[in-house]
């Protein structure tokens, strides 16, 4: 493990052969939502020696539709996010959109997650650098892991090396996406620690009817292949109710699942490190 994660998880306790997890809701709802899903991910963690990063989106700034919804405020966003992270004792990550964006919510959040349509956005990887903070660079749907070094150049360029890469599929026409788990040790090359994002992944985007479909019934395939392939973490969005989720409830983990899935991720993990 990456001494800058070492220092990130400092404070919990934890297996270190075992992989890392982001996880929480696509979005910010509000904070009883917050609440309900840090409180169960951080105690199974714990309880499985999962080192664990708490994630929601403080807005979301690319729908498919423009009626769909964003949030409740980036201030106001932000603010629960912080404070659930420090109520529970774990790290916290959001997304970014614009170069503008990256040192308000430094403030706020301990890794900032840039978005796989933007991976290339170079005053963005610049300005996300400059805070000091984590970054997590999602691949674009349109990249190789290989051609991700040219992100990873732009935010060592810029004084920072405290990087991680995010796989989430490739496009497949269009309307899918399909995961090249040569990817994975591809990014690895880079000398980052790489996650494999199980939700994302199974995205259907461009629907006709303006909400992005999915398949969650395939995380647990896609996330033991991530751990087969050798993934550093895992990112897995959940929600209690994917079904009435504001943003993501067709590709989102139903929350009373994520314990059966991580147990038999932490048998896989040790089976193969």
């Amino acid at each position: 493990m990456q001494s800058f994660l070492k220092e990130l998880f400092k404070n919990q306790d934890y297996d270190e052969k075992n992989f890392f997890l982001i996880a929480g809701p696509c979005v910010v709802e509000s904070a009883e939502l917050l609440d309900t899903v840090a409180s169960k991910v951080s105690s199974l963690c714990v309880k499985m020696g999962i080192p664990c990063i708490f994630k929601a989106s403080y807005r979301k700034a690319n729908r498919t539709s423009g009626g769909s919804f964003t949030g409740i405020g980036d201030e106001q966003a932000l603010d629960l996010v912080q404070k659930t992270g420090q109520k529970y004792k774990i790290p916290t990550t959001s997304d970014i959109h614009a170069h503008d964006e990256a040192a308000p919510a430094a403030v706020f959040v301990d890794i900032l997650q840039i978005p796989a349509f933007l991976c290339r956005q170079t005053d963005l990887l610049v300005s996300a650098a400059e805070t000091g903070k984590i970054i997590n660079v999602k691949k674009g749907q349109f990249l190789s892991g290989s051609a991700m070094k040219f992100a990873a150049e732009k935010i060592r360029n810029a004084g920072n090396d405290k990087i991680i890469f995010t796989e989430r599929g490739n496009t497949f026409g269009y309307q899918d996406l399909v995961v090249d788990f040569r990817n994975i040790p591809w990014m690895q090359e880079h000398g980052v620690p790489v996650v494999m994002d199980c939700t994302h992944s199974l995205q259907q985007p461009n629907q006709a009817s303006g909400v992005t479909g999915g398949n969650p019934k395939l995380i647990s395939t896609i996330s033991m292949a991530a751990i087969a392939a050798g993934a550093d973490g895992l990112f897995i969005e959940t929600h209690p109710d994917p079904a009435h989720a504001k943003s993501d409830g067709a590709t989102m983990l139903r929350l009373d699942l994520l314990e059966n899935l991580l147990s038999k991720l932490v048998k896989l993990r040790k089976a193969v490190v």
